[in-house]
């Protein structure tokens, strides 16, 4: 029998298998609104409805589209809302990193609003930004934590040495790397984030391309894979069907 919870930045007990909100955008590139605006509202209320605790954005995606319906269907929930900041979207193809202190602080500013939320249970950095060192990065993140406008903080597409740089000024909560049954690739940072009790939330945890709708993995079997792989996994499969969002759920019934 495996865990299905974890305790996020030790604080946050969330159900392991979450969901992830890039596909509630405007396709191609996942740029601007999505068009079924009230069908992604139901969407995510029905995910937590079936136990869904945990729900994944990113400013980047829309850009903030998704934290704008993730925040109208769930801000008044009791779920865990996470989100990303550090790179902007001008374009489907045209992105720029920034994770500059005053930024950051901007963003999350905006993220607050846009989720509806006082204080952001985790926000991550999406990028590390080639032009901020990380750790000013960090302290500015730090800062934010301090006056309770973000609970936890969290990185995204770094190195196990990156994350030690982190650590060195900040707790880190979680780490988000793209990571599934075959792009397997990260064993060392799950094994590491596991080691100190930190989250490891797979992105493409089904294989499909970022900016193309399909999966190249079954389902149940890829979740279940993850679930299975080490108890700090939390998979955050998005999906704009109601089918679809079942069919994942049912990765808990191969566990």
């Amino acid at each position: 029998m495996i865990d299905q919870t974890f305790k996020l930045g030790g604080t946050l007990t969330i159900n392991r298998l979450g969901f992830g909100a890039m596909r509630l955008t405007a396709q191609p590139g996942n740029f601007g609104a999505f068009p079924d605006w009230e069908g992604g509202v139901a969407l995510l209320r029905k995910a937590a409805d079936l136990g869904v605790t945990f729900f994944d954005s990113a400013r980047a995606y829309g850009p903030q589209w998704a934290d704008k319906i993730v925040g109208e269907a769930l801000g008044q929930r009791d779920v865990v809302l996470a989100t990303k900041g550090g790179i902007d979207k001008f374009s489907p193809t045209d992105l720029k990193r920034d994770a500059s202190p005053q930024t950051l602080l901007e963003q999350i500013e905006d993220a607050r609003k846009n989720l509806q939320r006082d204080t952001i249970d985790l926000f991550q950095l999406h990028w590390v930004d080639p032009q901020t060192p990380l750790e000013r990065t960090i302290e500015a993140l730090a800062s934010a934590q301090e006056k309770r406008q973000i609970l936890h903080i969290g990185l995204s597409n770094v190195s196990v040495e990156e994350l030690e740089r982190a650590r060195a000024i900040a707790p880190i909560a979680s780490v988000q790397n793209r990571f599934n049954m075959a792009e397997d690739d990260q064993s060392e940072m799950v094994d590491h984030t596991a080691k100190h009790g930190i989250a490891f939330i797979p992105y493409g945890p089904l294989g499909a391309n970022p900016m193309q709708k399909g999966a190249k993995l079954n389902p149940p079997e890829a979740l279940a894979w993850l679930l299975k792989r080490s108890p700090n996994i939390v998979p955050i499969p998005g999906t704009t069907s109601l089918d679809h969002l079942q069919e994942n759920w049912g990765a808990w019934d191969l566990t």
